[in-house]
């Protein structure tokens, strides 16, 4: 089965309405979905719930939805690096679930595998915790966390086939793995599609049974957050 969509506009297409929570994937600016998270801009889309690591610059990756009033809420575990984010909190226009980096990841890990909640000993005692279940096994206290899944989850992948099995590269395997099993819909930006039989199954991250449907990258976007060098000698 070809799994493979001319274009972001038309993977996306029948599949986007007011008050989706969708799953963005990347670490940073790295592994994103630009070409997803640009159509859902076009799109006007609002009343979103987004789940992602981060919540991308004022003007590249999710900055752009959150500048045009598109998301109600983000669940995420960093966003020091978007002031457009930082206003609409402090004026209490952007519902925020701040979560450990590595309890989202296990969320949505869970979520994936219809586990419905599970204990962990990160944020207990601190405000994470606040309203939450806790229990204490072996003399430690634990806090309560829910999966999560999803309406949609839009990643990124660097290989696929056309059944959808999908291997990432490097940095941008951080979290579109385990939300491409989490959501009720998936759809992957990839930056090379090969025939059917030319992927290693050893080699393969996300099986083609989680994809709904590919994209293929005409051009890849390789942003970056913050350029660091170090000086010239």
């Amino acid at each position: 089965m070809d799994k493979s969509f001319a274009d972001a506009a038309s993977a996306l297409s029948g599949l986007l309405h007011d008050g989706l929570t969708i799953l963005a994937g990347g670490f940073g600016l790295c592994g994103n979905p630009e070409h997803c998270i640009r159509e859902l801009h076009k799109s006007g889309v609002r009343d979103l719930t987004i789940v992602s690591n981060n919540c991308g610059t004022d003007a590249e990756g999710l900055g752009i939805l959150l500048a045009a009033g598109q998301v109600r809420k983000m669940i995420s575990s960093y966003v020091g690096e978007n002031k457009i984010f930082e206003r609409l909190f402090l004026d209490g226009k952007l519902e925020v679930e701040l979560c450990p980096q590595g309890t989202l990841a296990e969320r949505l890990r869970a979520g994936g595998a219809g586990i419905p909640a599970f204990f962990t000993a990160t944020g207990a005692g601190t405000e994470i915790a606040k309203g939450k279940e806790t229990k204490v096994f072996d003399g430690r206290e634990y806090v309560m966390e829910r999966g999560l899944f999803a309406d949609l989850a839009i990643i990124h992948a660097w290989k696929a086939d056309p059944e959808g099995n999908l291997i990432y590269r490097k940095t941008a395997r951080n979290f579109n793995p385990m939300m491409a099993t989490a959501a009720k819909m998936t759809v992957v930006e990839v930056e090379d599609i090969v025939a059917s039989g030319q992927i290693d199954p050893d080699h393969i991250v996300t099986p083609g049974i989680f994809v709904k449907r590919i994209v293929k990258l005409e051009t890849v976007d390789k942003l970056i957050e913050q350029r660091t060098t170090r000086k010239r000698y």
